[in-house]
């Protein structure tokens, strides 16, 4: 993995805006500031003087001007709602860069296999932007058609959602149903990112295939 390290940076900084991108799903923008982070990794936001904070992954790049996080309003949560409705200038406290979630630069001329569900797409995001020679195949899960966030943002023919609970996409059913659809490259590098059910099944589904499990790394989000 990356070789570089950032002591730890914590800190106020100032909402710079929010980009809706469905009812429930938002792009938090923040002031940069002297921030650091390496692709991948996760930053701790929070309201001022509150004790209470949640993690997100990073959804723009290090070469970025300003800090986007890709965030999910959670219904009679403590944190996701306030964050919804904060304004530009309002402050939120971050705390970070952590997380080993991250691309190894050696390997980087490698074919990536990105699989994620929901907006455990962030990170994927992140790599997109900063690697743009990268060679990746994004598999994202998705229950609506209306949640391939950003879509715009990746090459034609790199980006394939896999949209579960109507019709829209560019395959009818989950991640593991296209994996098992569609051949799988062995070798490529594996990343996965989502919730816990489809990391262990996409994990399964990878091995039985022959992927040794030094070519997959994993972020459970939630």
């Amino acid at each position: 993995m990356q070789t570089i390290e950032y002591g730890r940076q914590q800190g106020t900084h100032k909402v710079l805006g929010i980009r809706h991108l469905t009812d429930s799903a938002f792009v938090l923008q923040i002031e940069k500031k002297n921030f650091k982070f390496i692709p991948g990794q996760c930053v701790n936001i929070g309201l001022v003087n509150e004790a209470i904070n949640r993690e997100y992954s990073s959804y723009s790049s290090p070469n970025d001007d300003k800090l986007e996080f890709l965030i999910k309003t959670v219904e009679g949560g403590a944190v996701t709602p306030r964050l919804s409705k904060l304004k530009p200038g309002n402050k939120v406290s971050l705390d970070g860069a952590y997380g080993l979630f991250t691309l190894d630069e050696k390997k980087l001329n490698q074919k990536h296999i990105l699989i994620a569900t929901g907006t455990g797409i962030a990170p994927f995001h992140s790599f997109v932007k900063t690697y743009p020679k990268l060679d990746y195949q994004i598999i994202h899960g998705i229950r609506y058609a209306n949640e391939q966030y950003d879509r715009k943002d990746y090459a034609k023919n790199r980006y394939v959602a896999c949209v579960s609970r109507e019709k829209g996409g560019d395959f009818s059913g989950r991640v593991t149903e296209y994996l098992r659809s569609n051949k799988i490259d062995k070798r490529a590098r594996y990343y996965l990112c989502g919730n816990s059910e489809m990391i262990n099944d996409v994990y399964d589904i990878l091995s039985e295939a022959g992927i040794n499990g030094s070519n997959i790394v994993t972020e459970v989000f939630f």
